[in-house]
């Protein structure tokens, strides 16, 4: 199918003297296909699952009346996602043959392909069926990309629920099915202990975010080590939607806007905080679909707070080191009647704004 006169984006790849690469295309699964992999790997008993976890997942919102969307203030998804006007682009995305066809007029060397039905799956709280979608999943993006691999590769699904699942998939994508690029899930939503105890039905909406470095629940560290071993890339790809600002109930843009940033500044910020970084120099990390503003951000809040926030720094509010007495004299001579009968507070050090002693 190729075009009798050459496309702008050949036009322009023909000036360069460089690849283009793009990383991070995005595949429009052909879903009856990843089914029967899926039956390969658990059996018709887990396609039927799967389908009611998207029912009850992906399309609940569709499903409920306005006023049981206020009630629960579901969150409001993605609608009209994929492309329909251009039906050779919306087939292009689904067919690893015709994409690699279209790659010269793409102006494309190479491209990095990321799940679309697959991006969800990491987050399936169900362990079996999180386990087995994944395992179907990159199976069947091994098979139909390999006979394409020296100008397309797939990103594989690896699960991150508990490092043992991560580490199983990982050796089998790579050892086994040759993958060579890998999507991680930014987060895990987590259940918040004390409150499940008080009231376990409210474990779906009282959860907090694990991301794998600062406080996590678990010891990611053999995982990164596994990716150097391996030489992976770990490259984390979720939607920010259900958390923080992003849960309105009726639009779909409002929980749109930065929410791939969100997650992304969510784990990069886990990852250096919780020493990931230092422990693992080599590793390279990426963050997709999410721009650069939210990194530059976070690099210039991780330089100002360090300034701010280091040991040394840090003695500018010990409080150890205020003279009360000074502070004392200092408030009875200008603080009038707003510090009459209140200056023993300032004696004993108590009050809310200085806060509780770092251990």
């Amino acid at each position: 199918m190729t075009n009798a006169h050459a496309s702008k984006s050949a036009a322009i790849r023909a000036g360069l003297n460089h690849p283009v690469i793009d990383s991070d295309g995005h595949m429009i699964e052909f879903e009856a296909g990843t089914l029967d992999y899926l039956k390969q790997v658990g059996g018709s008993r887990l396609v039927e699952r799967f389908n009611s976890w998207g029912a009850e997942t992906l399309f609940n919102w569709s499903h409920l009346s306005p006023e049981e969307r206020r009630d629960k203030h579901a969150t409001r998804g993605v609608w009209w996602g994929l492309p329909t006007k251009n039906t050779l682009d919306r087939a292009t995305a689904s067919l690893p043959g015709l994409l690699y066809e279209r790659l010269d007029d793409f102006g494309i060397d190479f491209e990095i392909l990321y799940p679309t039905l697959g991006l969800p799956l990491p987050h399936i709280e169900d362990k079996e069926l999180r386990q087995a979608v994944s395992r179907a999943f990159n199976s069947f993006y091994a098979d139909i990309y390999r006979k394409y691999a020296d100008r397309l590769t797939p990103a594989a699904i690896i699960p991150m629920h508990t490092p043992q699942e991560a580490l199983e998939e990982l050796e089998h994508a790579v050892r086994v099915l040759g993958m060579k690029a890998f999507m991680f899930p930014s987060y895990v939503r987590r259940p918040i202990p004390a409150i499940v105890r008080q009231c376990p039905e409210a474990e779906c909406g009282a959860f907090w975010l694990d991301t794998y470095g600062l406080d996590s629940e678990y010891d990611y560290d053999p995982v990164w080590a596994k990716c150097v071993e391996l030489k992976v890339a770990p490259t984390f790809h979720s939607n920010g939607y259900g958390w923080g600002s992003r849960t309105s109930s009726s639009n779909f843009i409002y929980n749109r806007i930065g929410h791939f940033a969100a997650a992304g500044e969510a784990v990069c910020k886990s990852l250096f905080l919780g020493g990931v970084t230092r422990r693992f120099p080599t590793l390279k990390f990426a963050f997709l679909e999410c721009g650069v503003g939210w990194a530059c951000n976070l690099y210039a809040d991780l330089v100002g707070h360090w300034e701010k926030r280091n040991l040394k720094s840090l003695e500018n509010y010990n409080p150890v080191n205020l003279n009360r007495e000074l502070l004392v004299d200092l408030y009875s001579r200008y603080g009038g009647k707003m510090v009459e009968g209140k200056l023993d507070q300032l004696k004993s050090g108590s009050g809310l704004l200085e806060g509780d002693r770092e251990e």
